[in-house]
């Protein structure tokens, strides 16, 4: 049996390189899910270097592996600029190396119907990982920023899939 494969989406890394409560708290996720699995999961954390280095999948990957994970079960994605690309990188990942298991997806609430929507768009029916509990150190006030993000970025991102699947680009 092949294990779930968990796309952790990336969040911030901080100025001094470490990982943003958003960024932790979507890791912790993935691992509390895939840690119960059998077999365990294989984890893709998804993110380039954004505004502060290191990019946010090797700093996914420290948080990971100093929880215990094996660095073996660790697939890195470090191309994925935003969502989009980071979906399409994934999959392309994956499919370079002959997954064929499940695909979880970790991110936060308000972020998971457009992450799901798209590998769903593109063939690959994920599905989600529960995602971290309450706010983040953001407060209230951002949180609704996040959620109306989403709004205009759903119908885009899914126009932009579905003409990548057309084009034969996944």
């Amino acid at each position: 049996m092949q294990p779930a494969a968990v796309v952790i989406l990336g969040a911030a890394v901080r100025p001094d390189g470490s990982p943003s409560p958003a960024l932790r708290a979507r890791v912790q996720a993935a691992r509390a899910w895939g840690e119960r699995q059998t077999p365990p999961a294989l984890y893709v954390p998804t993110g380039a270097i954004g505004t502060n280095p290191p990019a946010e999948c090797v700093a996914m990957a420290a948080v990971l592996m100093q929880a215990g994970v094996p660095e073996a079960r660790i697939l890195q994605e470090p191309t994925g600029t935003d969502t989009f690309s980071s979906v399409l990188a994934c999959i392309r990942l994956l499919r370079a190396r002959g997954h064929a298991g499940e695909v979880r997806v970790a991110t936060h609430a308000y972020h998971l119907p457009r992450a799901l929507a798209l590998f769903r768009l593109a063939g690959i029916p994920a599905r989600a990982v529960p995602p971290p509990a309450g706010p983040s150190e953001t407060g209230q006030k951002r949180q609704w920023y996040w959620r109306l993000r989403e709004v205009p970025a759903v119908p885009y991102d899914a126009a932009l899939m579905v003409w990548a699947r057309l084009r034969g680009r996944i």
